[in-house]
């Protein structure tokens, strides 16, 4: 029996009807599990973008975040479309593609982005960061060892 030629490799009619069945039955286990929207809008008011998942449950996170829209036109990230199933989100004119699944577990564009967040987050500068530093360069708590050293020489003082 002559086999079935797929690129390089050769398989049998049996070996194609295997693995179409066992791809079928891995697809429909995904679709169990997979986190799916019934609907995705654009929040202009709050430059929010607000995933409502099949589960009653809503996502929220803001466009800055993501990939492609933290300098896109409010009007472009408005016209987000929800691919098949639910699954994924779309900005055709935009030329972003997510997978709800990805947003909701935090990721918002390649690694490289992602790094990029990270450091610009460790930059933040609220009120209290601000307060601490300032607080530090004013005397405020002393050091470790700056510490030790005043203990060890009210000891000594004590002992004498």
């Amino acid at each position: 029996m002559a086999g079935l030629k797929a690129g390089k490799w050769t398989y049998t009619e049996e070996e194609l009807e295997r693995m179409f069945e066992e791809a079928d039955r891995r697809g429909k286990e995904s679709l169990k599990t997979e986190i799916q929207a019934r609907e995705a809008r654009y929040d202009r008011k709050t430059g929010r973008l607000v995933i409502e998942l099949k589960n009653g449950a809503t996502f929220i996170v803001p466009c800055d975040l993501i990939q492609g829209l933290r300098d896109a036109d409010p009007k472009d990230i408005a016209a987000v479309e929800l691919g098949p199933r639910g699954a994924s989100l779309h900005w055709e004119k935009l030329d972003q593609d997510f997978t709800v699944g990805g947003l909701v577990r935090g990721i918002f564009g390649t690694k490289k982005w992602m790094a990029e967040l990270e450091r610009s987050r460790s930059r933040v500068k609220s009120k209290a960061k601000a307060a601490a530093r300032e607080n530090g360069t004013s005397g405020g708590r002393p050091r470790k060892a700056v510490a030790q050293a005043s203990s060890t020489a009210r000891r000594s003082r004590k002992a004498a």
